[in-house]
């Protein structure tokens, strides 16, 4: 039986393969809009399984955190951090849902096929207007900004807890106890 204040096993698992999945999808994104060479088709045929996968990881890690929830925050933690810890983990959430959503829903409306493999196809889900596709082309870049302005607050959040507060927090997600 875990310690009330660890994460479960499979919520650490999946945190820690989806932060890698989405540092690096954050990375090949960048590098395909700013790619007009050969790199772009290869980033691409990336970019679509790997926002499959990250959008169906999300779906079992809600599922874990609702099953399991979270241990509690330090009990004297101010307010304000409490509401700021909550909101960007819901925020989060969302973008790990609705990113790879708006992505097949822009690719969708391009015409443009969701290949997982070579014979893998993902059906449309949003029919074919040139303008949907724009809109939601700037949606995703939109989204994706918000999740690295978000993924960074929530580093520096983990890193004053870890390495200022010393309160077990980031120690409930890394399984590591702290020292002292």
């Amino acid at each position: 039986m875990r310690p009330a204040s660890q994460f479960v096993p499979a919520a650490r698992v999946l945190h820690w393969l989806m932060a890698l999945m989405i540092v690096s999808m954050l990375f090949i994104g960048v590098g395909m809009v700013t790619s007009v060479s050969e790199r772009h088709d290869w980033l691409l045929a990336i970019h679509k399984p790997l926002g499959v996968a990250i959008f169906v990881l999300a779906v079992v890690r809600l599922i874990v955190r609702l099953r399991n929830p979270p241990p509690p925050l330090p009990a004297d933690l101010p307010a304000i951090q409490k509401f700021a810890a909550y909101a960007s983990h819901y925020l989060l959430y969302a973008l790990m849902l609705t990113i790879p959503l708006v992505g097949w829903a822009m690719l969708s409306a391009g015409g443009y096929p969701v290949m997982l493999s070579h014979s893998m196809r993902l059906p449309p889900i949003f029919p074919m207007n040139a303008a949907a596709f724009a809109v939601l082309r700037h949606l995703h870049a939109w989204l994706a900004a918000l999740l690295l302005l978000t993924f960074l607050a929530h580093l520096g959040a983990a890193l004053y807890h870890g390495l200022i507060r010393r309160d077990g927090v980031l120690s409930s997600m890394t399984g590591i106890r702290r020292l002292g």
